[in-house]
């Protein structure tokens, strides 16, 4: 085989979610399907950044080292976005800041969160961060008691539509004590960056993944098909992973959460709360969905999307799936005995395999 390979490990703002993380089985399928001697030469980085990993790989003749490049995406979208640094944008804001002038990239996110929110009817909520660190999914460790008062207390803080970006890239909050979280969405959106940096070199056959949310543009030119990726099997056990379905995607983004695996247990009740939070109500997510996988245009729609999903349950996102055909949706959810897959109508055309 004649693939050069460049790994480097890039390590970024770990953070104590980095193991609870949702973990996709990914890496392991980007796999090359051809070994024949005039492979084309690809190259490969991985690392840790935002709390997680992540894989690229990507076909270029000239040899683009994308080192400092993949670097500078990380550094600039934690500066602005993460929960996890206390002088970032988003941190100083949560703090009640109100003279912070955000940048671009903050500015596009908190713009699709608006859509996505407005188009799931409020299920996406970027402002359920107070909630996400009282059940202890954020910073902040995981408060032992469990109450309604307080999860009222806290919901009065809850609500995208008390918030705003202004002309002037600034954010007016109804409540200083609202507090933004765009974990939800940000990693979808630091896949879509990375995968802009390598077409602004040029480069038309690559694969992002940062913690199972990725972008596949082109194809794998090690064996000249589109790229082929896996959905996790939420019935199987961590340490022997199954997978559901086999897929090939082409210039997607794609997404998937999943309540399976991430989850905290209160050590005093032995309580468990799934980390996709229900805005309607302040509590965990309670409905038979395991896992949605989406595609979209970009990765940061599929991500909030896939969040959104986890939220609403089967049958609202399967509202959403009819109404809005852009996107390709594969759902998990829990029946009596077994599990059960719903597949929107174009999604089922990615399938190569399925178990």
């Amino acid at each position: 085989m004649h693939v050069a390979e460049k790994v480097k490990l890039i390590q970024l703002n770990e953070s104590p979610m980095n193991k609870y993380i949702f973990a996709f089985i990914l890496s392991s399928f980007l796999f090359f399907l051809s070994c024949a001697p005039q492979e084309e030469k690809a190259i490969h980085y991985s690392g840790n950044a935002l709390g997680t990993t992540f894989h690229i790989t990507y076909f270029d003749e000239k040899g683009f080292d994308a080192e400092k490049s993949i670097d500078s995406v990380f550094r600039v979208i934690n500066r602005s976005m993460s929960t996890y640094l206390e002088n970032s944008d988003i941190s100083k804001i949560n703090d009640g800041d109100s003279s912070i002038v955000v940048d671009t990239m903050f500015a596009e996110v908190f713009r699709m969160s608006k859509k996505i929110h407005r188009l799931t009817n409020g299920y996406f909520d970027p402002t359920v961060g107070k909630l996400v660190n009282f059940y202890g999914f954020g910073p902040e460790k995981m408060h032992l008691k469990v109450d309604s008062v307080t999860v009222d207390s806290l919901m009065k803080y809850v609500g995208f539509d008390n918030i705003e970006l202004t002309t002037a890239h600034k954010i007016i909050k109804a409540h200083p004590s609202i507090y933004l979280d765009f974990n939800a969405i940000a990693k979808g959106y630091a896949v879509d960056r990375l995968a802009k940096m390598l077409e602004q070199h040029d480069i038309e056959n690559y694969l992002v993944e940062i913690g199972g949310e990725l972008v596949a543009k082109g194809k794998n030119l090690n064996g000249g098909k589109s790229w082929r990726v896996g959905i996790d099997d939420p019935g199987s056990n961590l340490r022997d992973r199954e997978l559901s379905a086999v897929i090939e995607i082409k210039n997607k983004g794609m997404a998937t959460s999943g309540n399976y695996r991430k989850f905290r247990v209160d050590s005093i009740t032995g309580e468990k709360y799934v980390h996709t939070l229900d805005p309607m109500t302040g509590y965990p997510a309670r409905n038979t969905l395991l896992s949605a996988t989406v595609l979209a245009k970009n990765c940061a729609l599929a991500d909030g999307y896939a969040t959104a999903f986890m939220a609403m349950g089967l049958e609202k996102s399967q509202e959403i799936l009819q109404n809005h055909p852009e996107l390709e949706a594969y759902l998990i959810y829990a029946e009596k005995d077994s599990l059960g897959i719903f597949m929107s109508k174009g999604f089922e055309k990615h399938i190569v395999q399925k178990e």
